[in-house]
């Protein structure tokens, strides 16, 4: 959240990942420098196979974008797991993409043919590859030549095909049900696994996960497997038991966030003034003393700033009276100003001390996580989000979970990140290198609280374009970018550069993060825009050509807003828009 009026996000264009050679030398590619004239062997709708510019040859790959694509280009190829392979192109273009998917990736602004290479380790279940080319949306033409995939191919002769993509059957507090299609080829059995642990073998097309526990999420793939060898990996379909504690919350809520340590643009606006509307308020902003403290003070907005701002009776009196009517009132952590890191566990226990002294003094219902700027990162090499080792990530995830002790069920644990910190993951992932350490850094605090987390609101605002998992670059503004940033939260992601991959949300655990008006921040959208984006997340209608991984959503959680002060400036737009919208949600 922003106490300016605007902000940029940068987001990376892209990153490489170098590692090791090559396992050894074999193009696996099929027609790599497009000598058939054509673009066979490549899945390539707006290339063509041209004789000029070429590197050497005859032919070469021309691709001229679209101003609603990319103009991508890609071929799946089989490889073996834990191999290191390496990838090279030669291309001419401004700009011009080359990466493989789920990993590593780079680019270039080429006026004449220049040479990418990268590498990347296949995961210990990975069968297939995919590499990809692409430019940008209207960038003009690119052109690629002599491509090279270099390593042991994958095909094992009598290998099983991939099964069918697995589906969600009968749900309960402790069990998930899957069912899935049949493979193709000489099947012996199935194996279901939950990222790359296996956890049911069976013959059948279907299996009941059992002995899980209450209110929790999952991630789960199939493989079949004969004498011969085990398939690819099917995509991963994600599912959460039932049995969880009620927050009290309706089924789609409206989330605001109130200015009360600040004024800015938009005015003071008192919390007794705040309308019935709005479900769960957000106080903005604690902050720390300084930045690597943990000391985190909550300094209400003086009478010199906010000549209308109450006492501290009075504001408590507004609390309990939001309370009564059955609101949610938190304390939000950090905003744009606030630089929160947690670097050592003296810093992690006085957050923890300081934080809970602001919730009992304000007898406050939870906490809001919003930290910003340089509060989150990966250190190098931390690459597996279930278990981080960065301590900034380390202390954050065991004051959340103390503090969650502390308050019980009933604690309300909400977050507010950056698209940069969570769907970027899916290309960049900060501890694996290859670009900003910040990138993906919020997933590893997510998982951990993943059974705790009441609401996550990512900030679709703000943000540059972000790939989706289409593949597809998404840029803000309207109902296609809400979608698929939404989409992601409840299928779930392979983290780029990990092998891993994130789990889905709970539909109830996830809301729309949204700039209440123009002048909130960057990224605004049209109340129509953001009812048809809801209304495709929770109904799975008027989509566009995005298809919902995740499925839909009919306990989607609802929308939140940077923020309530701003959109009593603009007279309540927001609220008279989408309040009544969500009540008709169904």
């Amino acid at each position: 959240m922003k106490r300016a009026r605007f902000l940029v996000v940068l987001l990376l264009a892209a990153a490489g990942l170098v590692v090791g050679g090559p396992a050894q030398a074999a193009n696996l590619l099929a027609n790599p420098g497009f000598e058939a004239g054509s673009t066979s062997g490549w899945s390539c709708p707006a290339g063509t196979a041209v004789k000029t510019p070429v590197h050497s040859g005859t032919y070469a790959l021309a691709v001229s974008p679209g101003a609603a694509d990319l103009g991508k280009c890609t071929q799946t190829v089989s490889v073996r797991p834990n191999t290191t392979y390496s990838v090279s192109a030669w291309v001419q273009g401004s700009p011009v993409y080359l990466g493989v998917t789920g990993g590593s990736s780079t680019w270039t602004n080429a006026a004449a043919y220049s040479q990418l290479s990268l590498s990347f380790t296949t995961t210990a279940n990975q069968t297939s590859a995919e590499l990809y080319l692409h430019g940008w949306y209207g960038g003009g033409a690119y052109y690629a030549d002599d491509l090279v995939l270099d390593g042991p191919g994958g095909d094992t002769p009598g290998a099983p095909g991939v099964p069918g993509a697995p589906t969600v059957g009968t749900v309960t507090s402790t069990s998930i049900a899957l069912n899935w299609g049949a493979s193709a080829g000489t099947v012996t059995g199935y194996r279901v696994y939950e990222d790359n642990t296996l956890r049911a073998t069976v013959t059948g097309t279907s299996a009941t996960l059992s002995g899980l526990t209450a209110c929790t999420s999952h991630s789960y793939s199939v493989t079949a497997y004969n004498d011969a060898a085990e398939s690819a990996h099917t995509a991963a379909v994600s599912a959460s038991t039932s049995g969880c504690t009620s927050t009290g919350l309706p089924k789609h809520a409206l989330i605001g966030y109130v200015h009360a340590s600040f004024a800015n643009g938009s005015g003071y606006l008192k919390l007794a003034d705040v309308p019935p509307a709005w479900d769960i308020i957000n106080l903005a902003f604690a902050e720390p003393t300084s930045v690597t403290s943990g000391d985190v003070r909550f300094n209400r907005c003086s009478a010199t700033e906010c000549p209308s701002v109450e006492s501290d009776a009075d504001f408590i009196a507004a609390i309990r009276a939001k309370q009564a009517q059955g609101k949610k009132v938190l304390i939000s952590i950090g905003g744009q100003n606030g630089e929160v890191r947690l670097t050592t566990t003296a810093a992690r226990d006085a957050f923890v001390n300081s934080v809970a002294a602001i919730i009992d003094k304000y007898g406050l219902d939870g906490l809001d996580v919003d930290f910003e700027s340089q509060s989150l990162s990966l250190n190098s090499g931390d690459t597996d989000f279930h278990n981080p080792t960065t301590p900034v990530i380390v202390n954050l995830i065991s004051a959340l979970k103390t503090l969650k002790a502390r308050y019980g069920a009933k604690f309300v644990l909400t977050m507010a990140p950056e698209t940069f910190f969570v769907q970027v993951g899916y290309q960049f992932y900060g501890g694996a290198g290859g670009g900003d350490s910040r990138t993906g850094a919020y997933l590893p605090v997510i998982y951990a609280m993943r059974d705790d987390l009441t609401v996550l609101h990512v900030q679709d605002y703000n943000s540059g374009p972000v790939m989706g998992l289409d593949n597809q670059y998404h840029t803000m503004g309207g109902a296609d970018f809400l979608i698929a940033m939404t989409d992601m939260l409840r299928s779930g992601f392979k983290v780029a550069n990990t092998g891993q991959t994130f789990p889905g949300l709970r539909e109830d655990q996830i809301a729309v993060g949204l700039p209440a008006a123009v002048s909130a921040g960057n990224g605004y959208v049209a109340p129509a825009e953001v009812q048809t984006a809801v209304t495709c997340l929770a109904h799975g209608t008027g989509c566009g050509s995005y298809t919902l991984r995740g499925g839909p959503s009919p306990a989607l959680r609802g929308l939140m807003t940077w923020s309530v002060n701003w959109d009593r400036y603009y007279n309540w737009a927001f609220q008279n828009a989408h309040r009544p919208f969500l009540d008709g949600l169904g």
